[in-house]
């Protein structure tokens, strides 16, 4: 890796993480109904107004140890694992698309799927505003990418009309409405084919993963879906086509 590439990657790491804290913010207030803007930053424990220089990304948590400044209680592991993954997934995502136009709107999304997939493992509910917030993302590149437009909007329908009809046959016992409206904004966001894989990719890993914590955790039959969706997501977002073209060129 040459200098430039180097400076660019640590940029693009630090804007990442700082990003990353304000998922945190998020993460803890969408469930409680709480604003994520106006409301200050404070201790979780203790309710004291957090200083800017208790709010740098990482290095706050690593300078205090993990621990309040001002009552010394335990802070939250999510706080640097969060802001940390945001950072390495941007960095992955500029140079799997090669620093283009879905450069941007694939941070946003990867952004928007940390969230969504902790408040879904948490809480078992998809909030509204994050789907609505992915099917915005989804709008602008219909209307200012270079893709198939046709393609995207056949992607809105391609995984979440069968998820509907699923929800409908079993009363809502097998899929549940955020999931439904998780894939049709990525849908969109996409196009069907790699919606389509991103569905495959996340039940496989949902399969997988849930059937080792059921096994070695004693988890519950119940699983929040849209962690593993999120994971389909952006792996098929980066490396569907490639995927796509692999497998059927072992046919041809």
């Amino acid at each position: 890796m040459t200098p430039m590439p180097a400076l660019i990657t640590v940029f693009i790491f630090i804007y990442g993480i700082v990003i990353g804290s304000f998922l945190n913010v998020c993460i803890y207030r969408i469930p409680s109904k709480e604003d994520i803007v106006r409301e200050s930053s404070h201790c979780m424990s203790c309710g004291h107004r957090l200083k800017w220089y208790d709010l740098v990304p990482l290095f706050s948590y690593l300078f205090l140890k993990g621990k309040c400044r001002y009552c010394g209680s335990k802070l939250s592991k999510q706080y640097p694992i969060v802001e940390a993954l945001n950072g390495i997934l941007y960095v992955v995502v500029f140079y799997a698309t090669d620093f283009s136009w879905d450069s941007i709107l694939y941070c946003l999304m990867t952004s928007a799927l940390i969230v969504l997939s902790v408040i879904d493992y948490r809480t078992y509910e998809i909030p509204f505003g994050i789907n609505v917030f992915l099917f915005v993302l989804g709008v602008i590149r219909c209307v200012f990418g270079k893709g198939d437009r046709g393609t995207l909007m056949i992607g809105f329908f391609a995984v979440s009309l069968f998820l509907l009809l699923l929800s409908l046959l079993t009363r809502g016992a097998a899929i549940g409405g955020g999931d439904i409206k998780l894939m049709a904004a990525a849908g969109l966001l996409l196009g069907w084919k790699l919606i389509i894989l991103a569905f495959v990719i996340g039940c496989i890993v949902g399969s997988v993963v849930h059937l080792f914590r059921m096994k070695v955790c004693g988890a519950g039959r119940m699983l929040a879906l849209g962690p593993y969706l999120s994971v389909g997501i952006f792996i098929a977002a980066l490396w569907g086509n490639g995927m796509i073209d692999w497998y059927l060129g072992l046919f041809m």
